[in-house]
């Protein structure tokens, strides 16, 4: 304020003992300078409340977006689980030049489904051999995982150089 040096603020009184207007300031100038300093307040509260409210949804909608981020996570890791049947025996080794070779069985790869057979219904390997001799000459439908993805190859046990009719190693997998 500019007649601050005469002891007057935002809240001095502006009349004297007797309730006379002071003569020593320029009351005029007390009073504008006083309704402008109100009105700055009056402005900075309404900004600040404003800047409040901005923050509050900022934050709102980033809690959602969090939760919705992680639903979506939940969601996709819950699918993948459901679109990767459960192996039930693995492929550990693959004779180059053989029916299985030739199909593109490799190693490694965990299989899921073997002709009829599945994590269902599988016992020991003598199914799987079952269903090789039963299918000599005609193609099966095998599923394995590899990389983290399902790969179907079709395989077709048959005579060939080697021993047996796939040429390929398969051992269950310990549950």
């Amino acid at each position: 304020l500019p007649s601050q040096q005469k002891g007057v603020g935002m809240h001095e009184p502006l009349v004297d003992a007797e309730g006379f207007p002071r003569n020593d300031i320029d009351l005029y100038q007390v009073r504008t300078a006083r309704h402008n300093i109100i009105c700055l307040q009056n402005d900075h509260k309404a900004l600040m409340k404003q800047v409040e409210e901005a923050l509050h949804q900022l934050h709102a909608r980033e809690k959602e977006k969090q939760a919705r981020d992680e639903a979506e996570a939940l969601a996709e890791a819950m699918s993948q689980n459901q679109s990767l049947p459960q192996p039930f025996a693995k492929v550990n080794a693959v004779t180059p030049g053989s029916p299985a070779s030739v199909s593109g069985l490799q190693v490694d790869d965990e299989i899921v489904e073997f002709g009829s057979v599945n994590v269902n219904n599988f016992q020991n390997l003598q199914n799987i051999a079952m269903v090789v001799q039963h299918s000599e000459g005609r193609p099966l439908s095998v599923t394995v995982i590899r990389g983290g993805r399902s790969v179907h190859v079709g395989l077709t046990p048959k005579r060939w150089a080697g021993k047996g009719l796939l040429g390929c190693n398969i051992i269950p997998l310990q549950r």
